[in-house]
């Protein structure tokens, strides 16, 4: 006698059906009933999350959606254009389609302060052009501009919840931060490390890449359209995104060769790949600012474009070597004429009016107190 042996079927769970049922349990937990606060930089990881949360919030009905929510982006005002373009009108469609379904979905943008700003600093001020040694511009463009935002929602709420779109897959220096950190107990919170109240949660912290961009190109958003215009602003450049950073411990994923969509005025990079890689698929209107970047590189340490002193009006040596101060008023005019060149060919803003004004006032107040130190 033959016995046919009978198939058992594998139930495997899709893990974006555990995530979403997370989400709105987390979502309905009275016991921190805080803001959510969900970063979002317009790349694939923040997007997925957005989506997922969007979602979430559609299937609840209306007088369950007790909880308000945040979507924050990062603007440092020196964004690769492409990128900041796709960022602002996402958000803007995220909003404008939270409003008509009736959400509670607000969105915001923060800036840096106007002398905060990178144009400020290294032309105004004459601070050096950012390396890794002397990453000046993480904290300022990027930390400082969304922490603030937290924190005065952490006033006015007495603590928030932000939800990270971070994931381990994403290399092993993200595996190693996330996993230094223990959620509280029995919640999927953790404490964030700088920001006193603030909690973070990070439901796709699983998820591989290949996850990510499976969903994004099956799944439409729930605000409308589709994820069509991410997938090819990835093509065309070949990256991954700079995320919004929010510590100090964070910034290193700031500023990398492999975090391609970032300021294209990185000088911290080797190579922009992303502004780069627009200009070979013919996008030439963006290969002025590739060869702007690159200038400032090169003239960073050229000791006739630097001053003796340092801002303080000292001289520094180090290991019996001579500390180079910032960048000469001459040479701070010669790159603001360089930028405001570059902007009249792009035909499009790369510097406000308003830092060209303080940035000209800054130098008026340098040689002042140049001329102070040199009558004592």
């Amino acid at each position: 006698m033959k016995y046919k042996m009978a198939a058992i079927p594998i139930h495997i769970e899709n893990p974006f059906d555990i995530i979403r049922e997370e989400i709105i349990t987390e979502y309905l937990n009275c016991e921190q009933c805080y803001p959510w606060i969900v970063t979002f930089s317009g790349g694939k990881d923040s997007t997925l999350v957005a989506h997922l949360v969007f979602e979430a919030l559609l299937t609840l009905p209306p007088n369950m959606r007790k909880r308000q929510v945040y979507f924050v982006s990062n603007d440092t005002l020196v964004e690769s254009p492409l990128v900041v373009r796709h960022m602002r009108s996402e958000l803007n469609r995220i909003i404008k389609a939270a409003e008509i379904l009736k959400l509670p979905i607000h969105g915001e943008v923060t800036v840096p302060k106007l002398r905060e700003t990178f144009w400020t600093l290294l032309i105004g001020k004459g601070y050096p052009s950012p390396n890794r040694t002397m990453r000046w511009c993480t904290d300022r463009l990027k930390i400082q501009p969304t922490s603030q935002f937290i924190l005065d929602k952490v006033a006015q709420n007495g603590a928030v919840i932000i939800i990270l779109g971070v994931r381990k897959d994403e290399s092993s220096t993200r595996k190693a931060s996330i996993e230094s950190y223990q959620n509280l107990k029995n919640s999927n919170l953790t404490p964030h490390s700088s920001l006193p109240n603030a909690f973070v949660y990070r439901p796709i912290v699983d998820l591989i890449t290949d996850d990510v961009w499976e969903f994004l190109a099956s799944n439409n958003p729930p605000w409308g359209g589709t994820h069509n215009d991410l997938i090819r602003l990835y093509r065309e450049a070949a990256g991954g995104e700079c995320p919004i950073v929010l510590s100090q411990e964070e910034a290193p994923g700031c500023g990398t060769n492999s975090s391609r969509f970032g300021c294209w005025t990185c000088t911290v990079v080797n190579k922009d790949k992303s502004l780069q890689g627009f200009v070979d698929i013919g996008k030439s209107e963006y290969q002025p600012l590739i060869d702007f970047r690159d200038w400032l590189v090169e003239i960073r340490n050229k000791p006739e474009y630097r001053q003796l002193e340092r801002r303080n009006g000292m001289v520094t040596i180090k290991d019996g070597k001579h500390i180079p101060g910032p960048f000469t008023i001459e040479a701070r005019r010669m790159i603001l004429e360089k930028l405001l060149e570059i902007q009249k060919e792009f035909n499009g803003e790369l510097i406000s009016p308003a830092e060209v004004d303080l940035i000209k006032q800054i130098w008026v107040e340098d040689l002042i107190h140049a001329h102070e130190r040199k009558k004592k």
